[in-house]
């Protein structure tokens, strides 16, 4: 169990953006006090996966489904339900982004974009980054001062644009 203040739950202003799931799994998270990391250790995904899944922007298999009835203690026929067909992404929030965090996302693009573009176009060539074949990881680093950073890792395979 973890500290109750450091449990991510569900902010009720996207209950009507989001699956039913994200109701049925934020509210067993909660009451559990379990942090995506131990339900992530647990399924054998990642964190951001597993947060994903209860934000209905992934697709969840009938192993997750199983797991997830164990780790939560939600029928596995309800989370069955809810959980296996096919995921309805990006409508979780509005645009631009509202939520100062994800709005400090969104301006990490809008600044420096076509920055990263051009770097990654010098490295690859024409093409883009996919967000299919794609994994990501947050980490906490510390440094000498004591100051705490976010390491966000992005990391996608490389698709050239195919002349036609």
């Amino acid at each position: 169990m973890a500290d109750k203040s450091h449990i991510a739950v569900l902010d009720t202003s996207l209950i009507d953006r989001l699956p039913l799931s994200s109701k049925t799994l934020f509210e067993a998270k909660a009451s559990k006090s379990l942090t995506f990391e131990s339900i992530a250790k647990e399924l054998g995904r990642s964190e951001v996966a597993v947060a994903a899944l209860f934000y209905g922007q992934a697709q969840a298999s009938a192993s997750d489904v199983a797991k997830l009835s164990t780790i939560l203690s939600i029928p596995e026929s309800k989370l069955g339900e809810q959980l296996l067909g096919f995921p309805d992404r990006g409508r979780a929030g509005p645009m631009p982004p509202v939520e100062p965090l994800i709005y400090r996302l969104y301006e990490i693009v809008q600044n420096y974009g076509y920055a990263y573009k051009a770097v990654l176009n010098e490295k690859f060539g024409d093409g883009i980054m996919s967000a299919i074949a794609f994994s990501t990881k947050v980490e906490k680093e510390t440094d000498e001062q004591g100051n705490n950073w976010a390491v966000i890792t992005l990391r996608g395979k490389w698709l050239p644009f195919t002349r036609f």
